[in-house]
């Protein structure tokens, strides 16, 4: 047991050390989503299993609160809505629960934050498509490869890691770096 643990705590330590080279693409998705909100407009999040997690849990940084006391920001996760994925899903599929909402309440300005592990979800990648649709930019979220979703967005922050556990504490880690940047930016 212990040497599982060591292990896994030194690819973990090590996955973070080489999550530095996406500074760049970081600083880029903050800049997308403070523009976006400084002109009205909204973050959407989506994913499916954990990454639905996780855009609920980012969602809820922004319109809650962060590390500051502040207004509420508009985040707004797409996985939360059981009515609305639930009679998507019954009448045209699985594969449209996310892009049909991106449809209905994304407008042209705004972002879609879409994690996928893979980069290759069938419904994210609807979503994606959607919202390119519409004029909203895109940060996708990914493992190492970045999947289809690679060549589909504005800004890619694909983790160095393949193990979907490991992409996923990445994911984490990245999106509260990414909503500390946004309250600075709008409310230091």
């Amino acid at each position: 047991m212990k040497e599982y643990f060591e292990a896994q705590c030194a690819q973990i330590a090590a996955n973070f050390e080489n999550l530095k080279a996406l500074g760049g693409a970081v600083a880029a998705a903050g800049e997308l989503c403070v523009a976006a909100l400084k002109a009205g407009g909204k973050v959407m999040f989506c994913g499916n299993g954990g990454s639905a997690a996780d855009a609920q849990h980012l969602a809820a940084e922004l319109s809650g609160r962060f590390e500051a006391n502040r207004p509420g920001i508009a985040g707004l996760a797409l996985t939360t809505d059981t009515s609305a994925l639930t009679a998507i899903a019954n009448d045209f599929g699985y594969e449209y629960v996310f892009s049909r909402q991106v449809e209905a309440i994304g407008r042209a300005g705004d972002v879609l934050y879409a994690i996928s592990t893979s980069g290759n979800s069938a419904n994210v990648l609807a979503a994606v498509e959607a919202a390119r649709a519409r004029d909203i930019r895109v940060i996708a979220v990914t493992g190492a490869s970045g999947g289809r979703m690679r060549e589909m967005c504005d800004v890619l922050l694909n983790v160095p890691a393949e193990k979907a556990a490991r992409v996923q504490e990445m994911h984490i880690a990245l999106g509260h770096i990414l909503c500390g940047m946004i309250e600075r930016a709008l409310y230091a």
